[in-house]
């Protein structure tokens, strides 16, 4: 049987960015409408990626703050119902529907963000005023984000390590002259941040009307270039003028065959540890007021991790250092309780790995693409599967299953001795039902598989850095019938919500 925190479901990978809409991205107007959909599909789990500020090459992975919402999904047409925009005013010009265009979005709709958050500001009779006001009171990492964020953008969108460095070392005097002069452009931030967690919890409120579960993901690394790295630099193995001494990544492995450089500071476990990881705390509780659960990101890291030197010419040049292991998880579950995680324990796994994810209680990830490359030992193929898992036909990070099989004719055989004939045309839908006939107690599927689109419907390539996360789903696509198939799989596996 399934845990009490993980009943026995089946749902559907997508981030609010790949959802169709008029303004170059997909923001959070369009998410209310899928969720109907899900339901009628019998589906009861949403999984998105991280819901923070991107970073570089709009990577939801790499954010400048660990803590704040992506302000880009506020829905325009959600401000003009709150009264802090006119209906005119969010009419947008022709644009691209087929991929994200994060620059025609970003063009468009930051005047009219910060215009309705300078209305807020102002208006000191607006009904939502009060509320902002609390906000601002209570929430002190919105406020060091905005002052961080208004920093950075005074002095070019300079990282913080080339910053005088009275502000770089956070001098109290300092940072006092800086809250004052730039007050506005820190109280638009945290507006800003209020108004994502106002529309957030009426997608949270819907969600839970309709029976569905939303799975959020937490990074285990954030930018070097963050909020987080620069007010608290003694957590993380940073030289004296904050730059990393050595950054993350990972080995040679399945998707590079040099390793992957990620170029993220790592942590000082040792400091952590000292703090009661009561960073990480914080952390899981603020994405928690998001999601119902959380994958966390690179499990295999907190066994241990693959530490690279700063200046190396590629990941190559790394070796493992050992992690924090289960105190990092006795602490979190000290502090917020049972734990809605789950583990991706992909790439180098080994006995530790494994060890550290059953003593954690955690459960981990099967993903199908990767149970064809060897016997029948494998174990992502379904007969090794275990009740305590997550199964996935793929990730953000793999192929699509249509582009996957295109691209390994040698795993045909191996493939279709398992799960019987197949083309280009059968193969997603025939891994979608393997997901759901595993006895994983939650089955995800990328909207993409449901499509059996290719390759170009790709999310993610690791290792590269730009032509990433910019898909789109099309108006429509998630039609009544595609319901009703995916109903009956739920109804056939046991899977209806």
């Amino acid at each position: 049987m399934a845990n009490a925190l993980f009943p026995r479901a089946a749902g559907v990978l997508l981030h609010p960015t790949s959802l169709p809409g008029p303004y170059g991205v997909g923001d959070l107007g369009a998410v209310i409408g899928f969720l109907d959909w899900l339901a009628s599909a019998g589906l009861s789990v949403w999984q998105v990626l991280p819901l923070v500020p991107p970073g570089a090459a709009h990577s939801p992975y790499a954010s400048p703050s660990a803590l704040s919402g992506n302000a880009a999904l506020i829905a325009l047409s959600g401000l003009v119902a709150d009264g802090l925009l006119r209906p005119d005013e969010i009419e947008p010009p022709p644009m691209a529907h087929d991929r994200a265009d994060f620059a025609a979005a970003d063009a468009f709709k930051t005047p009219l963000l910060h215009r309705a958050a300078d209305r807020l500001i102002r208006d000191r009779q607006h009904p939502l005023r009060a509320g902002f006001v609390q906000y601002y009171h209570e929430q002190n990492w919105a406020v060091e984000a905005g002052l961080f964020q208004a920093i950075r953008q005074q002095h070019g969108n300079a990282a913080w390590w080339h910053w005088p460095e009275p502000l770089r070392t956070r001098d109290p005097q300092a940072l006092a002259q800086a809250r004052e002069a730039l007050t506005d452009d820190i109280q638009r931030y945290v507006a800003l941040q209020f108004l994502f967690d106002r529309q957030w919890s009426w997608i949270r409120g819907h969600a839970r009307h309709r029976g569905v579960r939303i799975i959020g993901d937490v990074p285990i690394y954030v930018d070097g270039d963050s909020v987080d790295t620069w007010c608290q630099p003694q957590l993380f193995q940073l030289d004296a003028r904050g730059r990393p001494k050595k950054v993350a990544g990972v080995p040679p492995d399945y998707f590079a065959e040099k390793g992957q450089f990620w170029g993220n500071p790592l942590y000082d476990w040792g400091a952590m540890a000292r703090d009661r990881y009561r960073w990480w705390t914080a952390r899981l509780k603020r994405t928690l007021v998001h999601v119902n659960a959380v994958r966390i990101d690179h499990f295999r890291g907190f066994a241990a991790y693959w530490a690279v030197p700063f200046d190396a010419p590629d990941a190559t040049y790394g070796a493992w250092q050992r992690g924090p292991g289960l105190p990092l998880f006795s602490a979190l579950r000290r502090d917020l309780g049972e734990l809605p995680l789950i583990a991706e324990d992909l790439g180098v796994v080994d006995d530790a790995v494994v060890t550290l994810r059953q003593k954690a209680g955690l459960p981990g990830m099967k993903v199908l693409q990767f149970a064809f490359g060897d016997g029948p030992q494998n174990p992502f193929l379904p007969h090794h599967h275990e009740t305590d898992s997550v199964v996935y036909t793929g990730t953000h990070d793999n192929d699509t299953t249509v582009g996957w099989w295109r691209a390994m004719p040698d795993q045909h055989r191996r493939v279709q001795r398992y799960l019987g004939p197949l083309d280009d045309g059968t193969v997603a839908w025939r891994l979608i039902e393997a997901a759901f006939a595993s006895v994983a107690h939650t089955a995800v599927v990328p909207a993409q598989d449901l499509l059996a689109l290719g390759t170009e419907a790709r999310m993610n390539l690791p290792g590269v850095t730009e032509g990433n996360w910019g898909w789109r789903l099309q108006p429509g696509a998630l039609d009544g019938a595609l319901a009703s198939r995916l109903r009956e799989l739920a109804v056939t596996y046991d899977r209806l919500r």
